[in-house]
């Protein structure tokens, strides 16, 4: 076999497939574009499912990519196996109806055999019994030996209704030495002796609701070849983890830990889940994911938080992972060179989540501990997986570190009711992701989108296509929301953080309200609309009105969005990047790269630049050019998005240029002004500012003077002398508030007193039980303080009775703790007479109780529960 580097295997086999006439794309974002039901790309087909569905046409019938995964659903075995990964690389070339089975057959033979140089007689491949015609291939036209042929009925691949097919797996053999040792050792043996390297899926069928298969009029390839297992057999490593894809990660954490790789096997598969998560969490925040608690963000911290336990498994005490990412970006430097402009932007990102985990460790262990006494003191070896999720969830606690630290003290975790609480919180989220989803796309694989036009002038249009729920249909009536595509559109899509035009279609018989306008994959402009009245059907010529004073305000707000990204470089730092943004007709929200809060005096200076800017009353220049002679002058891109050879450039003089395809206003001056309502932080290292502009910001200032106005009307005095106003009533209450608790402590010692002319004695030990007139918990623990310290080393039992409730506070002396009372298990006690509960220290305690009319009851158990504790 022919050794090669990971980076010269990748190129090798996009340079084979480009000269099979395939066009080599780049990968694509983790982040699936409009696809709602995956979370993240976790194949190389995943990008291209609307061209396999025949929904969209594809850029070119023959692709091919090394596509960038990430799959979390065996996250537990990584490290555990030589395979196991949550991100890796799926090399993969695509035939949208073009060539089939015996192409794909014949080249990934040429590229395994005679590219790679691998030994015929060790590979072996599997097909679907009942494929014959991939028999045919392999046996008489390839010429691979019929015993290296294993037939198995996995071999079909297919996910509900839709296109579905047979596939071909090839295996190559690792020898004896890599194997189980069973004699029934084979393909398909869980050991590491038959290692699959590559799946041909062969897409024939059209498969309906109720099971039935149909041969397809064009038929799809669809394959996939794990980089790092490629790498694996060319660089002769026993697993994924020792190639150079992995390994420089493996041996920065060794050197860090001081703990040697391949001495022992627990310490090597922390080593591993660092090397395979510092891959993911690189890869993920560079395509624009940052850590949250739901969604694509809840995984990158899940994932960043296993691999900070797993170097407190190594002894790794401080943070560690940034120099993880330098390793992570020497290997793909080459193939995501945007990785060294971001390095430092991930690795603070990184630290920032890091240095959080660090604290919630902290917090996470002094709860479990929690839990760990209760439990030995309630005689149970099991804890609640309700608990253990609450641990999880919250603080982002591994539910194997309390597995770990239980196990350390003879205790168990509810394993099936954490996962029945995972399981709930998965179906939560589904629902909510679902209920997202207003439109479902139907197939459009029919519609001739060339003919379809933007024009921004269009006052009327033919109707194309309606959809509902998915289903093309002829019609949509009154009360029904549709999906509506346009021969031609004015309507701006949503896109780049800008919310899509509004406004209304009317035909002879009906009316639609128009919500929003998006976009396809393909560029085609859709259109959400609700009918008011009467019907639209396909082919209706309708008059089109967009609500021009929301677009105008969306405008207004999305020329202020780049007036303010310029004016942020320039008082917090060149080191400010947009990392989102919304602009509606309401408002506009920016969010950035940046690692501490917005002062004040900032966010002053940074609206003082915005509305200077404003003022001068500068056209704003719009124009289209090559990217090239747009980075020349210096126009900015959005990181991660994709940008044609031609670009277009919003210019506002020399103060601001970016690539954009929004929606702008001619002149700066029709923004009118620019107010900053909110400044916050949303993520680790990203802040988010809220502003308004023209009639928004104009509602803002009168909304507040008519509050001013109202205060100096209250205060009885002009608004200009407020504050001194404000200074002489403050003054006035504080002077109050110290003549009321004056009052409070008189009282609270008056009371006092009288509760001490009904003391009780408990063989020596004094006891005051009984009510007070207080007026909340905290006068009552007051005076439970200030009875108790009048006694001679005894105890309080103190109730306050309301129309619904009754309240109990317990308060100890020391002496009284050391003889056996328990103030904890007093009130316990005591509140469940009365329908509640409670509990707290030996020293001090309180309760609640539901039933005030049981107070003298509870009083009762009060008594008969000091006499138990004294042994009377």
């Amino acid at each position: 076999m022919k050794f090669m580097s990971g980076r010269e295997l990748r190129e090798k086999y996009l340079q084979f497939f480009a000269s099979k006439e395939h066009l080599r794309l780049p990968s694509a974002s983790l982040i699936p574009e409009n696809d709602p039901t995956l979370l993240m790309i976790g194949a190389g087909m995943a990008p291209f499912k609307p061209f396999f569905t025949g929904k969209m046409k594809p850029p070119h019938t023959r692709i091919t990519t090394s596509q960038k995964c990430v799959r979390t659903g065996d996250i537990e075995n990584v490290g555990r196996t030589a395979r196991h990964q949550t991100f890796f690389e799926m090399l993969g070339n695509f035939s949208f109806g073009d060539y089939f089975k015996r192409e794909a057959i014949h080249w990934a033979w040429e590229f395994l055999t005679e590219h790679l140089e691998m030994p015929k007689d060790k590979l072996w491949v599997t097909i679907y019994p009942d494929d014959a015609e991939a028999y045919k291939i392999w046996a008489e036209e390839i010429g691979v030996n019929p015993e290296h042929i294993v037939k198995l009925e996995d071999n079909f691949w297919e996910i509900g209704p839709g296109p579905c097919g047979p596939c071909s797996e090839i295996y190559i053999d690792l020898g004896e030495e890599r194997g189980c040792g069973s004699p029934d050792c084979a393909v398909g043996c869980d050991c590491d002796r038959f290692l699959e390297i590559w799946n041909l899926v062969f897409t024939q069928f059209d498969r309906d609701e109720e099971g039935n298969y149909s041969p397809l009029e064009k038929k799809n390839i669809d394959t996939g070849a794990g980089l790092e297992r490629l790498a694996s057999v060319l660089q002769n490593k026993r697993s994924n983890f020792e190639t150079d894809l992995l390994f420089p990660i493996i041996e920065y954490a060794s050197n860090i830990s001081n703990v040697a790789y391949g001495t022992n096997e627990k310490n090597d598969i922390s080593l591993k889940v660092i090397a395979d998560h510092a891959r993911s969490m690189t890869i993920m925040i560079l395509d624009g994911i940052l850590p949250s608690n739901e969604g694509r963000g809840y995984v990158l911290r899940r994932i960043i938080r296993r691999a900070i336990r797993h170097g407190r498994l190594l002894g790794i005490e401080s943070a560690f992972l940034t120099g993880a990412v330098d390793a992570v970006v020497e290997i793909f430097d080459e193939v995501f060179p945007e990785l060294l402009e971001k390095q430092d932007y991930i690795k603070k990102v990184i630290s920032l989540e890091e240095e959080r985990f660090h604290t919630t460790l902290v917090q996470g262990i002094e709860l479990l501990n929690h839990h760990i006494d209760e439990l030995k003191q309630a005689d149970k070896v099991v804890l609640s997986g309700e608990a253990a999720f609450k641990l999880y969830d919250t603080f982002g606690f591994p539910w194997e570190l309390t597995a770990e630290i239980l196990e350390e003290n003879g205790l168990s975790l509810d394993k099936e009711a954490f996962d029945k609480a995972m399981t709930q919180q998965r179906e939560r989220a589904r629902a909510a992701r679902q209920e997202n989803q207003r439109i479902s796309i139907p197939d459009l694989s029919g519609l001739d989108t060339e003919k379809l036009t933007f024009d921004m002038r269009a006052q009327s249009a033919q109707v194309i296509c309606i959809w509902k729920d998915g289903e093309m249909v002829d019609n949509a009536n009154d009360g029904e929301e549709a999906g509506i595509i346009l021969d031609v559109t004015p309507f701006y899509a949503e896109g780049g953080g800008q919310v899509g035009d509004s406004g209304v279609f009317e035909t002879e018989l009906g009316k639609v309200e128009v919500a929003a306008a998006k976009k396809l994959p393909n560029g085609t402009i859709y259109h959400i609309g609700y009918v008011v009245e009467g019907t639209i059907k396909v082919g209706d010529i309708v008059t089109i009105a967009i609500d021009l004073s929301a677009k105008k305000a969306t405008a207004r707000n999305h020329t202020a969005t780049h007036l303010l990204q310029a004016a942020l470089k320039r008082v917090l730092g060149a080191h400010v990047n947009q990392a989102g943004s919304s602009v509606s007709p309401e408002r506009l929200r920016f969010d950035f790269s940046h690692f501490e809060p917005v002062t004040a005096e900032q966010m002053q200076e940074v609206e003082k630049i915005v509305n200077n800017v404003i003022f001068s009353a500068t056209d704003v220049e719009i124009f289209e050019t090559s990217q090239d002679e747009a980075k020349a002058m210096g126009a900015m891109a959005l990181f991660g998005e994709k940008y044609g050879d031609r670009v277009r450039v919003v210019s506002v003089g020399d103060y601001s240029k970016e690539l954009c395809g929004g929606t702008h206003v001619d002149n700066v001056a029709m923004i009118g002004t620019f107010k900053i309502i909110s400044e916050a932080g949303v993520a680790s290292g990203v802040r988010r500012i809220e502003a308004i502009t023209g009639e928004a910001a104009l509602e803002y200032f009168n909304g507040k003077l008519a509050t001013l106005n109202t205060v100096s009307d209250m205060l009885r005095t002009r608004p200009e002398e407020i504050v001194a106003r404000l200074d002489a009533v403050l003054a006035n209450v504080k002077e109050l508030e110290h003549s009321l608790n004056e009052l409070s402590a008189m009282k609270a010692k008056a009371e006092a007193q009288k509760l001490l002319l009904a003391v009780q004695d408990f063989s020596g030990v004094p006891a005051i039980i009984g009510k007070a007139q207080v007026a909340d918990m905290d006068e009552l623990r007051n005076l439970a303080d200030l009875t108790c310290d009048k006694l001679n080393g005894g105890l309080v039992v103190l109730a306050a009775v309301g129309d619904e409730k009754v309240n109990f506070v317990v308060k100890v002396s020391k002496e009284a703790v050391k003889k056996g009372i328990h103030a904890g298990n007093i009130v316990k006690a005591t509140a469940k007479v009365a329908g509640g509960g409670g509990g707290g220290r030996p020293d001090m305690a309180q309760a609640g109780g539901k039933m005030p009319e049981k107070t003298g009851e509870a009083f009762d158990m009060a008594v008969a529960t000091i006499k138990e504790q004294l042994g009377i």
